[in-house]
């Protein structure tokens, strides 16, 4: 995979992506305890989510972050999100490990993760995780926008279509879906 180029496989994808939701969609990868964009394709709406590249997220406060975490076993999640408290972003952050475990079996379990106005007010989000060779989590697609186009039940819909687009940049790349090498349990 280090041969491959993520972002030139994923931006076709991305813009179908945004095409097809009309939402902003963006390329994380971890780095450094933190998920960071590395390519977004913005929706054609005055208000929308803008990230610039090389922007970082908190892991335990972003669809990206929680995407590849779930996709993970918990000890690596653990591991990546660290001891110390979780930093506090919005009155919505999880901030208790017990809710972000929780958030994150929830995650694993339906294939894509959602980010319910715990990183900036107003935003949602809906991700998820591209694997590697060995179905790592090594990158993850997500679709994101203001809390009045993403209402609650419009999730679902958003996260299959995300989930789908993980898939195939998965396959493009080489990349062994969780489900294929059957997943550790969180």
């Amino acid at each position: 995979l280090e041969h491959r180029n993520l972002v030139a496989e994923a931006l076709p994808r991305l813009e179908r992506l945004m095409e097809s939701s009309g939402e902003t969609a963006n390329l994380a990868v971890i780095e450094n305890g933190a998920a960071v964009f590395v390519a977004q394709v913005p929706c054609r709406e005055l208000m929308r989510m803008n990230a610039r590249l090389g922007a970082r997220a908190p892991l335990h406060a972003s669809g990206v972050g929680k995407a590849m975490l779930a996709a993970m076993p918990a000890r690596d999640a653990d591991a990546l999100v660290g001891r110390g408290p979780l930093a506090r972003y919005t009155e919505r952050t999880l901030v208790s490990r017990p809710a972000l475990a929780e958030a994150l079996a929830k995650s694993a379990e339906r294939g894509y993760a959602i980010d319910d106005e715990e990183h900036a007010a107003g935003l949602r989000c809906v991700a998820s995780a591209i694997a590697d060779e060995a179905g790592r989590p090594w990158a993850a697609v997500s679709l994101a926008g203001p809390t009045s186009r993403l209402p609650q039940d419009r999730l679902a819909e958003l996260g299959e279509r995300v989930r789908a687009a993980a898939r195939d940049i998965t396959a493009a790349l080489g990349g062994m879906p969780a489900s294929s090498r059957g997943k550790e349990p969180r």
